[in-house]
């Protein structure tokens, strides 16, 4: 099955490359935004400035259902343009989404993207699940994205990142304007590792299997250099003046890793400074903040 959804993906994240001169066709910068609660977001929308309130022109989301290991129903949604309840609570089918009062980096993000891509489309595919590790041994009940976790015929996180993108893609017209689409990946945004620095040999494989994933979620893009923002886990303190990761410091160090040895990754370390909602997430303000931050470090990796 793994192999299947794999074939899937990769070939028809373009199946509009095959299009008549004669077509009208749309071009469209694609995003996609990947990891565990902290890009799921606990933002509540009732925080948000005006200018992130409404319904953004030119900006449309695929915004894959998240449901754990083993259900059918991962990755399933519909093209939606971009708006507030994309957070935490979020669900979908692929009839309609259903929205949350909680919302993530992607709203931001979609605000100064456009401001650095003036007069250009943006597409966004968003998969991600709180708790969820990159590593099988700390998947818990949470899951995980490790490719081969529970075998050949299993379903785990990495497979609903497959059905996602291999559902976002059979789409020819998302903005249902009566032109093909065509989908340009710009970039990968990553914002996970928390759950994987609950045990030291778990935190000491984390780059290890981050780049196997993230090299991974390249190739069913079709872009083995395309450049990759990766979100630096920050740690609240907030555990009777204990640490919550802790051993946070080494998947910390496996990321700084990843991005120095890997040419076209950058590190977003603005998480330092983020205040909290509860012991695990950032407040409102951190995860506005983090989606420019976010935006500014993938457009200057495009830009070089």
């Amino acid at each position: 099955m793994k192999q299947n959804l794999f074939i899937i993906a990769i070939l028809s994240i373009f199946p509009y490359t095959v299009i008549s001169q004669q077509t009208e066709q749309d071009t469209f910068r694609l995003f996609f935004l990947g990891g565990q609660s902290n890009m799921d977001g606990h933002g509540y929308n009732s925080d948000l400035p005006e200018s992130l309130e409404s319904d953004f022109k030119n900006v449309w989301i695929f915004h894959g259902n998240p449901v754990a290991d083993d259900k059918e129903n991962g990755g399933k949604g519909i093209w939606e343009i971009l708006k507030p309840g994309h957070g935490t609570g979020f669900s979908s089918d692929d009839q309609q989404n259903n929205l949350s009062n909680r919302f993530g980096l992607e709203l931001s993000f979609a605000k100064k993207i456009q401001q650095l891509y003036p007069n250009e489309k943006i597409a966004i595919i968003k998969y991600s699940r709180g708790g969820t590790s990159i590593d099988s041994l700390a998947a818990r009940h949470f899951g995980s994205w490790e490719p081969d976790y529970r075998g050949k015929t299993g379903i785990n996180q990495y497979d609903h990142f497959l059905k996602t993108i291999a559902n976002a893609s059979e789409t020819r017209d998302i903005d249902k304007n009566g032109k093909i689409d065509k989908l340009i990946p710009s970039g990968i945004l990553w914002m996970q590792g928390e759950s994987d620095a609950f045990n030291e040999q778990i935190a000491l494989r984390y780059y290890d299997n981050l780049k196997r994933l993230m090299g991974l979620i390249r190739a069913t893009l079709r872009s083995g250099d395309l450049p990759i923002a990766i979100g630096k886990i920050s740690d609240s303190w907030d555990n009777k003046e204990k640490k919550v990761w802790t051993y946070g410091e080494l998947v910390q160090y496996a990321q700084e890793k990843f991005t120095l040895t890997d040419k076209n990754a950058v590190m977003v370390r603005s998480t330092r400074y983020y205040k909290y909602s509860d012991p695990y997430h950032y407040d409102s303000h951190g995860y506005i903040d983090l989606g420019e931050k976010f935006a500014e470090a993938i457009y200057l990796l495009n830009k070089n």
